[in-house]
């Protein structure tokens, strides 16, 4: 009966990071004020909107590794705008050459990261920046106010929009969030913020976006467990950033360029 329910569980996580991972999705959020969150990145497929990134130095985009298709569509990102219909396509838009964690094989059993190397240098601007990445093993504390930002939908079942939205969260311990998703073991190395006992957080599709606690962008949304959006019954489940610093930095240091 107990695995059952787990392979249910799992297969519901599964499914709704699939099936509705497209656009992003902040709930209870607000529009971002001009000049802030200039390291966001929109992770495009065939030029549409799939995933959040972000900005991490002149050649790298951090995400979710969940957010490449495995297909033979063209990934690209945008940097530097907050409204997706504001694209200059010569300046904004980068082809990417993807590294995804070598241990990745779904959300379920984490590693839920990948970087991706831009075609050319971003040159950081009044309207793009880096954000600060934390040092290994920091550790952030609980109900530690942070943000999470992106783009799409925010409400449930609701329309999708152009502007970069915020919203508020706060982290939760590790031990609360593992007893809040009871049967389903999260996965190692993931932090925990937003949608347990409040209607904030992200929803289905709000994937590889930067979880930002005290200006450094601490974890990658990974997923959550609910169709409803608006009153999520368990935790927001990110990946924690400071973990994969040693991986980071590898992958950091390639010069080397292949076709993008």
């Amino acid at each position: 009966m107990m695995r059952g329910l787990h392979k249910f569980l799992l297969f519901h996580v599964l499914t709704c990071l699939g099936q509705k991972a497209l656009g992003s999705e902040i709930i209870n959020g607000k529009k971002a004020q001009k000049k802030s969150f200039l390291y966001m990145a929109s992770v495009q497929i065939d030029g549409k909107h799939r995933c959040g990134g972000f900005l991490v130095n002149k050649e790298f985009v951090v995400t979710a590794a969940h957010c490449d298709p495995e297909t033979n569509a063209k990934m690209s990102v945008v940097l530097g705008t907050h409204n997706l219909k504001r694209v200059n396509k010569k300046t904004m838009r980068y082809n990417v050459m993807k590294y995804k964690h070598p241990s990745y094989e779904n959300v379920s059993s984490g590693n839920d990261i990948m970087l991706l190397k831009l075609s050319r240098k971003a040159k950081l601007s009044k309207t793009m920046e880096t954000i600060q990445l934390p040092s290994q093993n920091e550790i952030i504390k609980a109900n530690t106010k942070c943000i999470v930002a992106g783009w799409g939908l925010i409400k449930t079942g609701g329309t999708v929009v152009d502007a970069l939205q915020v919203v508020d969260v706060s982290t939760i311990d590790l031990k609360v969030c593992q007893e809040a998703w009871d049967q389903f073991t999260l996965p190692a190395n993931v932090t925990c913020a937003g949608g347990y006992k409040t209607n904030k957080g992200f929803c289905q599709g709000d994937s590889g976006g930067p979880l930002v606690c005290n200006g450094k962008a601490v974890g990658i949304v990974s997923f959550n467990n609910s169709d409803n959006c608006d009153y999520p019954d368990v935790p927001n489940v990110y990946t924690e950033i400071s973990k994969f610093l040693p991986w980071i930095k590898k992958i950091l240091k390639k010069k080397a360029c292949k076709v993008y």
